[in-house]
């Protein structure tokens, strides 16, 4: 929950527009405001106070304990220009709770914390639990001290600026631990544990049995991920409250499911009790990964509960992100937010150029030039089958004449794949010309590099006869110089030389251009790649200089009346 707490008038209003935008989040504290900043501290997770810095900063001073523990604290100024995270960055939520503050009143989010100024992921932040020198570690990276990562289990982590070697380490394991003086361990949601119980089982033996069956194997219980078991043991109070106590969910599976697993040590017992030979070690399995803890039982007298560890792989995780048609501001947030998060970015040499500034310190880029597109999508889906944060760039829509289908093509389910959409060329092209894609609409590339001329002017040849707008990708280039014409004249065939056409080249970046011409008066000789060339339908007008496409054909009707 988010405390808001105000003092004035103007503090009130910029409150009460948060507390509308988020009322499920959000609980107003009124009253007198050094009880209200009080109350809210120890009763929320996060606070907006809409004060004075200064204010705030005594009202919270004798109320600051431990910094992972104490709420995230944004303050607001008076004017609402400023949205600043004070207190609980990275462990309170501070920082992201600034930046949607600041979003959604138009404040500008003010973050001091060192990792976030210089566009590093704080190693607090990475959605893992942590041990060990996390100030320590942080300064070294931020200072450029050579810092070594050891990945003992393969995890997709966001982009860190490390080294072979170095004084000071980053290691990420799910393996029972001290950290050092100059390191940190992050724990991966690695393990899986498998549960299998007797009806009535204790909760203290069930949870025993697994805190001791992962102490004496050497492994972490911050990296149990889940507990596994039968569906008919979903209710059972001492596996539930085990999975409650440890923090993780408990997954279950249907006996048939599990009696298909090959497991080491299959059991007579649970076959005649729930109708498959293994629970603990076939629930823990299922899903795959290594066996390290092979089933055993508690040590109680008769034993009711048996467990078993598996270590699941990292799945590799490919976003293959739209970047839209080249200008800034049409690239999408969570497109941003994906290009910061890989440690591997793959594209094509001028769109790495284009967003460049965005990577995180310690990003690899893997760039080439034109005509490598299946290679790119090749080398993305390998590293992402190696356990990393990969981006797969490509311009306008990635699924759209881009990267998403060879990759696709390439990538099998062992890795997570997460498609980012971005504005297309046809889209940012038809906001210039009007609305020429206001009904049904196609878009057609006239390369044939990889399509055969014939599937192509089959394709143009149905749309003309549709009567669809027609937006034409890789119209026409030093080497291709006739596909175009041959389109148009297709398209002529049933349409009227005053039918407009809009031609858009470079769209949204610094030097484009654009105009808005006719079928007949179109010369396609002023047409390049960097080109779309957008035809009208029968209905398309050309109103006040903009090309227009109805939304239905009732203007069209009423127009052949009034002839």
């Amino acid at each position: 929950m988010i405390g808001l707490i105000s003092a004035t008038a103007a503090g009130a209003a910029a409150r009460d527009r948060l507390a509308a935008a988020w009322p499920d989040r959000t609980r107003v504290y009124e009253g007198p405001v050094g009880e209200a900043v009080r109350e809210a501290f120890a009763e929320c997770t996060q606070l907006v106070c809409f004060l004075a810095t200064g204010a705030t900063v005594r009202l919270l001073a004798p109320l600051l304990g431990d910094k992972t523990a104490d709420p995230g604290v944004v303050c607001v100024d008076e004017g609402g220009r400023f949205a600043v995270s004070l207190v609980g960055g990275h462990a309170g939520g501070a920082n992201e709770l600034a930046r949607a503050v600041g979003e959604l009143l138009g404040a500008e989010p003010v973050v001091t914390t060192a990792t976030d100024s210089v566009g590093l992921a704080g190693l607090d932040t990475l959605g893992l639990p942590y041990e060990g020198s996390v100030a320590l570690v942080s300064r070294a990276l931020l200072d450029g001290e050579p810092v070594a990562l050891e990945t003992e289990v393969a995890w997709p982590l966001p982009p860190l600026p490390t080294s072979p070697r170095g004084a000071y380490t980053v290691r990420l394991t799910d393996r029972d631990v001290v950290p050092g003086e100059h390191e940190v361990l992050l724990r991966p949601p690695s393990l899986v544990v498998g549960v299998g119980a007797s009806k009535g089982a204790p909760e203290a033996e069930v949870l025993g049995l697994i805190e001791e069956t992962l102490r004496e194997a050497g492994l972490s219980v911050r990296s149990v991920a889940e507990l596994a078991t039968v569906d008919a043991k979903a209710g059972e109070p001492g596996i539930v409250a085990a999975a409650e106590r440890l923090g993780v969910p408990l997954v279950t599976y249907p006996a048939e499911e599990l009696a298909a697993v090959e497991v080491p040590n299959p059991s007579e017992a649970p076959l005649a009790a729930v109708g498959t030979p293994s629970v603990a070690e076939a629930a823990a399995l299922l899903r795959g990964g290594e066996l390290l803890v092979p089933k055993r039982k508690s040590g109680a007298r008769p034993a009711m509960a048996t467990c078993a560890v598996v270590r699941r792989p990292g799945r590799g995780r490919l976003a293959v992100v739209g970047l839209g048609p080249g200008a800034r501001d049409l690239l999408t947030p969570r497109a941003t937010a994906e290009l910061r998060r890989a440690a591997v970015l793959v594209g094509l040499d001028q769109y790495v150029d284009q967003i460049r500034d965005l990577l995180r310190p310690g990003t690899r880029v893997l760039e080439s030039g034109l005509g490598a597109e299946e290679e790119r999508a090749r080398t993305a889906v390998e590293e992402a089958r190696k356990g990393q944060a990969v981006a797969l760039i490509g311009s306008g829509d990635a699924g759209v004449y881009a990267m998403a289908s060879p990759a696709l093509a390439e990538a099998s389910d062992d890795i997570d794949v997460i498609g980012v959409p971005g504005v297309t060329a046809a889209l940012a092209a038809g906001a210039i010309l009007g609305a020429p894609l206001g009904h049904d609409h196609v878009s057609i590339s006239l390369s044939d590099l990889h399509t055969p001329w014939e599937v192509i002017e089959r394709r143009v040849r149905a749309a003309a006869e549709a009567d669809l707008v027609v937006t034409f990708y890789n119209p026409r280039s030093r080497g291709r110089d006739w596909q175009l014409p041959k389109a148009l004249a297709l398209l002529a065939g049933h349409r009227e030389p005053t039918t407009p056409v809009g031609v858009v080249r470079n769209a949204s970046r610094p030097d484009e251009s654009s105009r808005v011409t006719t079928l007949g008066a179109l010369d396609p000789a002023t047409v390049d790649m960097m080109t779309v060339v957008t035809v009208g339908n029968t209905a398309t007008r050309i109103i006040a200089g903009r090309m227009v496409t109805p939304r239905g054909y009732r203007w069209q009707a009423s127009q052949e009346e009034a002839k």
